[in-house]
């Protein structure tokens, strides 16, 4: 038996090769490697760095349930060797396994990112032998012992954060206990098996309609934690259960048992995994998410959006509900120019004359909505200075689509015969290169007749487990789908490398690091509340960069009575939802009366003035992460010398919080807090510096402020 120890960017790691050759994942976890807290009984069945079935496999011992804790031949997988390198990133780890019996060799890729705790973790299978193969499942990464560090019971020092994410209620985390989650254990420091675990999954295109594909657990005996994030347009699955005595992590894209996905693997074929990143860190939540925001900086697209965050305005939210006309839009491209927006959306509704929900798919623009033609609008836009944009949904064609009846059913998903739609579209097939070349056309029309500029991608259907034809299995024809579309996005930006594209999926609904890999801006929500909406902005940086975090701020038109002082507090408790992410500027701002716009317009003003610092900030949340039952909500980000805090009250109750800053912003420093939104409004406020804290006191029932923390020189 010999052991790879590895320790790179406070990442300690232990590799055990047996001497009959298994590989095995001893340790992954930012403490050192403790011997005596693996249960040594477990070890000679346990511990396997490799998950994957293959069908007709027997998995090797006894585990009940639906789990994915034993697998076959991932079991019985044998070391080759392994290729320790560097490149422009850091260090790369290539482990090479067989098994010996179907001569299926797996490639495992561990890319380490300098100076963050985090790895990326994909693998290539390869079928080296004479017989087909049915790969059932691959795992990115398949830990056991996640618990084992400290000497508390699992039930005491365990927890467990999901990222529950739904319509207008989207990056809702909660913790739990293990033994909240029907994990109790019974008999601490023992082998105890059990047909239950944690699960959370997704099946279909949507990737995020239920869960984020991320989680983080903690250790808060030894105040160590791992995350992770799994980086897919589609289905994917995590679980948590116990095996052995011990809690293990496994983690991947689609599969058999819940996504309706295998791939047959015949002499010579290939196959590899979607990617997924993995992380440790001594320091907590926030530590965790500041390392993810590095990393997810790292492996997106370069692009000058992300670099400059320029302002939108979109007229859809609280405005022209998806209903445009251009005697509607010529005072609102006035406003939003006035208020200084530098992009400007038009979305939903300018492609049909009436209700558009089941006829979209051609993308021809409506004669009645625009009588003068959309070039004159885009050209009012741009004669005011900001880039015009369009909505569109590139994945869907409506079922009474002229064209839809035109086109061969190899355009959509096909299962059990018969096309697939949901809520009256259809789903396209981007395997098809007919589909991708008509709606590259589409894109190529936009740009080269109206100027286009901006994309808002929206994607409002589900549907479902895959598609039949040219594929293996349902799952696969979804997977081949997905990321011919990935490559339709990126050959977009080849071709037009300025043009900016939102990721919108009725908000939040796929919001992860495949489509944000290449979008550069994420819709958030549709919440259409700004007191909700304080709850998702709140924890958006979570999910997505600040940066790419698109958050709505709509001042509103109200018909009942309404004071004055209650009105500029909505419109700057607006503008707060989105000061330290990106302005989706909205709402009927040419109707606002002249004090309103002065707050809309200061709050643009400030963010255009701080948006520099945005990009290299990362984020922090000083009363922890926002729930809908909280009052105060509190959300920061920070570098070395400087942090910004937005500060909400949402209702009434406490008058007034204390907001504790971190130690490393300001202990042994005089600093200076500042609240820079909104100016002219009274806001109570004081730094203690004794504490650390910001005291702010207020008698409003709501209220949101945007505080500046400096080091004095």
């Amino acid at each position: 038996m010999k052991t790879i120890d590895i320790e790179e960017n406070n990442i300690f790691i232990q590799w055990r090769i047996e001497d009959n050759g298994d590989l095995k994942l001893m340790h992954f976890s930012a403490v050192p490697f403790c011997e005596e807290s693996v249960i040594q009984e477990s070890i000679p069945e346990r511990f396997q760095f490799i998950g994957m079935n293959l069908s007709g496999i027997d998995r090797p011992y006894e585990r009940h349930g639906n789990s994915y804790a034993v697998t076959g031949p991932g079991c019985r997988m044998k070391y080759i060797d392994h290729e320790d390198t560097r490149n422009e990133q850091g260090r790369c780890i290539v482990f090479q396994t067989a098994d010996e019996e179907t001569k299926v060799h797996v490639f495992s890729y561990i890319q380490f990112y300098d100076g963050l705790s985090v790895v990326r973790i994909w693998h290539r299978i390869e079928n080296r032998g004479k017989d087909e193969q049915t790969l059932e499942y691959i795992g990115n990464f398949n830990y056991e012992g996640i618990e084992k560090e400290g000497d508390l019971a699992r039930d005491e020092k365990m927890r467990l954060y999901i990222p529950h994410n739904s319509w207008q209620r989207e990056l809702n985390w909660k913790c739990h206990t293990f033994a909240e989650l029907g994990l109790k254990q019974v008999q601490p420091k023992s082998v105890q098996r059990s047909s239950n675990l944690v699960r959370v999954s997704n099946t279909g295109n949507w990737s995020a309609k239920e869960y984020l594909p991320m989680g983080f657990v903690e250790n808060i005996e030894m105040h160590t934690g791992l995350f992770w994030q799994i980086e897919h347009n589609g289905s994917w699955h995590w679980e948590i259960g116990e095996q052995n005595g011990h809690l293990y992590l496994a983690l991947g894209g689609p599969n058999e048992i819940y996504s309706h996905w295998f791939k047959m693997l015949k002499p010579g074929d290939g196959f590899e995994t979607v990617k997924a990143a993995v992380g440790v860190t001594s320091k907590g939540f926030d530590d965790a998410i500041a390392t993810l925001t590095c990393y997810r900086r790292k492996i997106r697209r370069r692009n000058a959006d992300n670099e400059k965050l320029p302002v939108i305005f979109n007229d859809y939210m609280n405005c022209l509900w998806g209903s445009p006309t251009a005697e509607q839009e010529y005072p609102l491209i006035e406003a939003a120019a006035d208020a200084g927006c530098e992009y400007y959306c038009i979305d939903a509704g300018w492609y049909a004359d009436n209700d558009w929900w089941d006829s979209v798919g051609e993308w021809k623009v409506s004669k009645k909505r625009f009588p003068e033609g959309l070039g004159k609008v885009t050209d009012h836009i741009r004669k005011f200075g900001m880039v015009p944009g369009l909505w569109l949904e590139p994945e869907v064609m409506g079922i009474h689509c002229k064209m839809a009846s035109e086109v061969p059913d190899d355009w959509f998903f096909i299962r059990h015969g018969k096309r697939v739609y949901d809520r009256s579209r259809f789903q396209l097939d981007y395997r098809n290169p007919k589909v991708r070349d008509h709606m590259t056309g589409i894109i190529d029309k936009l740009v080269s007749e109206y100027g286009i500029g901006y994309i808002k991608t929206d994607y409002n259907i589900e549907p479902g487990i895959g598609t039949e034809i040219y594929a293996d299995s349902f799952g696969e024809g979804l997977l081949q789908h997905e990321r011919c579309y990935l490559s339709w996005i990126c050959s977009l930006h080849e071709k037009y490398p300025d043009l900016v594209i939102e990721n919108c999926s009725s908000g939040g609904l796929r919001m992860d690091y495949a489509m944000l890999s290449q979008c550069s801006i994420q819709s958030t929500s549709d919440q259409d509340d700004y007191v909700n909406y304080s709850v998702i902005a709140a924890n958006a940086p979570t999910g997505v960069t600040p940066e790419q975090a698109a958050v709505w701020a709509y001042p509103m038109n109200h018909e009942d009575m309404v004071s004055e002082e209650e009105l500029r507090e909505e419109t700057i408790f607006n503008m707060a939802n989105a000061m330290l992410l990106r302005i989706h500027q909205s709402g009927h701002l040419a109707s606002l009366d002249e004090g309103r716009k002065r707050l809309v317009k200061e709050g643009i003003r400030v963010y255009k003035s701080i948006r520099g610092d945005i990009v290299n900030m990362v984020p922090f949340w000083p009363l922890g992460l926002a729930d809908y039952e909280d009052t105060w909500v509190s959300m920061g980000l920070e570098s070395e010398e400087k942090a910004y805090l937005i500060v909400w009250k949402r209702k009434e109750g406490s008058r007034e919080i204390s907001l504790p800053l971190k130690k490393e912003l300001c202990q042994g420093q005089k600093i200076n807090v500042r609240c820079i939104y909104p100016a002219e409004e009274k806001t109570e406020y004081m730094y203690d510096p004794a504490e650390h804290v910001i005291k702010i006191k207020t008698d409003k029932k709501r209220m949101g402020r945007l505080f500046c923390i400096e080091k004095l020189k």
